[in-house]
C-alpha cells in the first residue's frame, strides 16, 4: 500500500481511476477499526463513520475520512453530563459515555447535524430513538419526538423525501420481523403511521430503499431469519399503493441481504450483500425510470466489496461524482476504503409504473394537449391569411375545416381517455377482488395447515401409543410362553413324583414279605 501511495498524487488521485471499477484508496497514518453494520454519510468531502459491530461488540466511536488528504481522524463528541448515557458493564460497574455503542442503525445529514435513527444497543428502549451529532459543536444527544413513535428496531431502511423521513421494516429487539411503514416529519419531529393499500412486502430486515422523483419508494432484497429475497417493491407516495413490478428487465439479480445502495439521478447503485455463505460479487445498477437491471462491475470472491453490512455513499470530489465504500464482513471484518468513478449514463424520461391502459390514457392526454395547443398557437386569426407550402394563401374555409377536424379528433381522444379511465377502474376492482380472494384463500390455507399440523400431532401420538401397546403385547406373549413352559415343567415334575411314590410303596411290601 505504501508503494501505491507513492505512485498516486494525493492532490489529484481521482484522475487515475478507471470508470465503473472499484479501486482501493491508499491511507496515510492510522486507520479506523474494521467493522460492519455501521452508518456512513459524506459531508463536505469527508466520510463520517458512526458505530457498528465487531466480534459481537457494539462500537460507539465516530471516525472521519478526508477524501482529499486520504487520512483518518477521530471525532470527539461532547455532551452535558446530565445527558450522558449510563452503560452497565459485564462486571457490574457502570460508566458514562457521550454516545452509546450502537449497530444496525441508519444515518442522514439534516441541516448541520447527523441524525441517527434506531439501531441495536445494550440499552435499547422500547421506542425508536432519534440521536443527533452536531457537526459544528460536536455536541450529541437524543431528540425527543412525539406522535405515533414506532417500536425500536435495527436493520430497517430510511428514505428522505423533502422533510419527511420514511422508515420501513427491520427487526425489533425481540428479533420480531417488521414490514410496517412510518414517517418522521423532521420539521416538527413528529412520528406517524403510514396507511397503505395493496400487498406490502413481507416482513424483512437488512434490505435497501430509495426514492425516485420524490414520487416512488423502492424496496429491494433483504431477508427473514431463513429466506433471502431479490424482489422489488414500489410504493406510490401520492396514492400510498404498493406494487410489485413483474416486467423488470435486464440482468438476473440474485437474492441478498446486508447490501448497500445509493441513488445518482435515476440510477440506483447497489453493492455488496450476500446470503450468509456467499458474498455478491457484482455491483448492480437499476435504472428506476425504465426498470432495467444492469451490472456496473464485478469483484473477486472474498473481496471486501463482496461483504455484508458495508456502507456505500456518494461524494463530489474534485468536481466529480464518485461512490465510496467502507467496511463489511465476508469472513473477516474490513476497514478498507474503495471508490468508484462513475461513467456518465444517459437519462431518460419516466415511463414506468403504468399498466397498458394507463399508458394509453397518458398517450391520449398528451396527444389531446398537443392538439389543443396547436389549435391555439399554430393557426393565426382568419383575418390574417396563412400561406401554404407553395407560398399561396390558404382559404379561410379550409382553415376552419381543419380546426373543426382537429377539434373532433380531440373530442374522440378525450372520449378514449374517459373509456380508458373506466377500464382502469374496472381493472382496479378486479384486482381488488383478486387480492381479497387471495387473502381469503391464504387465510383458509393457513387454517388448513393448522389443522394438518394438529392432525399430524395426533397421528404422532397415536403411533406412539400403538408402539407402546405392541411392546406390551409382545411382553404379554413372552410371559404366556414362560407360564406355559412352567406348567409343562410342573406337570412333568408331578408325574415324576407320582411314579416314585408308587415304586417306593411296592418295594416296601415286597420287602416286608421278603423279610
Amino acid at each position: 500500500m505504501e508503494e501505491i501511495m507513492k505512485e498516486i498524487d494525493v492532490g489529484d488521485w481521482h484522475s487515475n481511476l478507471a470508470h465503473d471499477e472499484w479501486s482501493p484508496l491508499p491511507v496515510s497514518g492510522s486507520r479506523a477499526s474494521a467493522r460492519y453494520k455501521h452508518a456512513a454519510v459524506v459531508v463536505d468531502e469527508k466520510l463520517y463513520i458512526v458505530g457498528g459491530s465487531r466480534n459481537g461488540r457494539y462500537l460507539s466511536d465516530v471516525q472521519v475520512f478526508d477524501l482529499r488528504s486520504l487520512s483518518w481522524s477521530s471525532l470527539k463528541l461532547k455532551t452535558e453530563s446530565s445527558n450522558a448515557e449510563s452503560i452497565q458493564e459485564d462486571d457490574g460497574s457502570s460508566l458514562r459515555e457521550a454516545f452509546p455503542a450502537i449497530s444496525d442503525h441508519r444515518m442522514i445529514k439534516w441541516g448541520n447535524k447527523l441524525l441517527l435513527i434506531g439501531g441495536h444497543s445494550k440499552k435499547s428502549s422500547d421506542n425508536m430513538s432519534v440521536r443527533f451529532i452536531d457537526l459544528e459543536t460536536h455536541l450529541c444527544g437524543v431528540i425527543d419526538a412525539s406522535g405515533n413513535v414506532p417500536v425500536s428496531r435495527g436493520g430497517h431502511s430510511i428514505t428522505l423525501v423533502g422533510s419527511r423521513l420514511f422508515v420501513f421494516g427491520g427487526e425489533d429487539k425481540n428479533r420480531r420481523l417488521l414490514n410496517d411503514l412510518h414517517v418522521l416529519d423532521l420539521e416538527t419531529m413528529t412520528w406517524d403511521v403510514v396507511e397503505t393499500t395493496q400487498t406490502r412486502p413481507v416482513p424483512r430486515f437488512d434490505h435497501t430503499a430509495a426514492t425516485y422523483s420524490d414520487h416512488y419508494l423502492f424496496i429491494f432484497g433483504g431477508c427473514s431469519h431463513s429466506i433471502f429475497y431479490n424482489d422489488l417493491h414500489i410504493l406510490d407516495l401520492q396514492t400510498m399503493e404498493w406494487a410489485q413490478p413483474h416486467h423488470v428487465q435486464g440482468d438476473v439479480v440474485t437474492p441478498r441481504a446486508g447490501h448497500a445502495g445509493i441513488t445518482i439521478d435515476e440510477n440506483w447503485y447497489i453493492a455488496g450483500g450476500g446470503d450468509n455463505s456467499t458474498g455478491c460479487l457484482e455491483t448492480l445498477v437499476l435504472n428506476m425510470s425504465k426498470l432495467v437491471w444492469s451490472t456496473s462491475s464485478h469483484v473477486e470472491a472474498r473481496h471486501p466489496l463482496a461483504s455484508e453490512g458495508l456502507s456505500v455513499c456518494s461524494a463530489s470530489v474534485f468536481g466529480e461524482n464518485i461512490l465510496v465504500a467502507f467496511g463489511g464482513y465476508n469472513g473477516k471484518y474490513n476497514n478498507d476504503i474503495y471508490v468508484m468513478r462513475l461513467k456518465t449514463r444517459e437519462s431518460s424520461h419516466p415511463k414506468i409504473f403504468k399498466s397498458p391502459a394507463a399508458a394509453a390514457a397518458a398517450a391520449s392526454v398528451t396527444a389531446a394537449y398537443a392538439i389543443a395547443k396547436s389549435d391555439k398557437s399554430d393557426y393565426p386569426p382568419p383575418a390574417n391569411p396563412t400561406l401554404n407550402g407553395n407560398g399561396s394563401s390558404i382559404p379561410e374555409r379550409d382553415i376552419r375545416n381543419r380546426i373543426d377536424a382537429i377539434k373532433e379528433e380531440k373530442r374522440t381522444l378525450e372520449s378514449s381517455v374517459a373509456e380508458t379511465q373506466v377500464e382502469n377502474a374496472k381493472l382496479r376492482e378486479k384486482i381488488d377482488e383478486v387480492n381479497s380472494s387471495h387473502t381469503e384463500l391464504s387465510q383458509e390455507l393457513q387454517s388448513v395447515q393448522g389443522q394438518l399440523i394438529s392432525e399430524r400431532s395426533r397421528c404422532f401420538k397415536l403411533e406412539a401409543q400403538i408402539a407402546e401397546l405392541q411392546k406390551a403385547l409382545e411382553s404379554g406373549q413372552s410371559i404366556e410362553a414362560e407360564v406355559e413352559m412352567l406348567r409343562r415343567q410342573k406337570s412333568a415334575s408331578d408325574e415324576g413324583e407320582g411314579g416314585t411314590v408308587q415304586r417306593q410303596g411296592s418295594g416296601g411290601v415286597w420287602g416286608l414279605f421278603g423279610k
